[in-house]
């Protein structure tokens, strides 16, 4: 019986718990005016699908056809533009590094970067025991460090 009450303890907490993971994706974020008329001076036309990253308001969308997100200070300032590339079309130097330093993986997603003051970085997503990581690297291609992705 002790069995079966853990049991049943066990599968409506899992439950529980699932529901209020789903509520918390579910929340609606509101933009403020001064981030929605920034993201449409900007980009013209597009839809974005809202939500909130480093404190910022994060626009996804597309360009062209490729997965974009653009992030905003509660102002209404850019603070980055990211938009998947195909992994050819990261630096050379950056696949040599990938390549040179982790050979078992394999990069599953590739990025460019550019902050709001125009600096472009690359970002390489690769997979490792069970993990992704994001490889970063400067415009050239140099490698800027390791940072355990999401």
């Amino acid at each position: 019986m002790k069995k079966v009450f853990l049991a049943m303890a066990i599968a409506f907490s899992a439950t529980l718990f699932a529901q209020t993971e789903a509520k918390e994706k579910e929340k609606k974020v509101t933009v403020p005016s001064a981030v929605s008329s920034a993201f449409a001076k900007e980009f013209p036309g597009k839809k974005a699908g809202w939500g909130m990253e480093d404190g910022g308001y994060e626009a996804e969308f597309k360009i062209n056809g490729s997965d974009a997100s653009a992030v905003y200070d509660k102002a209404g300032h850019r603070k980055a533009l990211e938009v998947t590339i195909k992994t050819a079309e990261l630096p050379v130097n950056a696949l040599q590094y990938v390549k040179n330093n982790h050979p078992a993986t394999k990069i599953t997603e590739a990025a460019k970067i550019t902050d709001d003051k125009n600096v472009v970085t690359y970002e390489a997503e690769i997979g490792k025991d069970g993990k992704t990581y994001d490889v970063l690297f400067d415009a050239s291609g140099k490698f800027i460090k390791i940072v355990e992705g999401d």
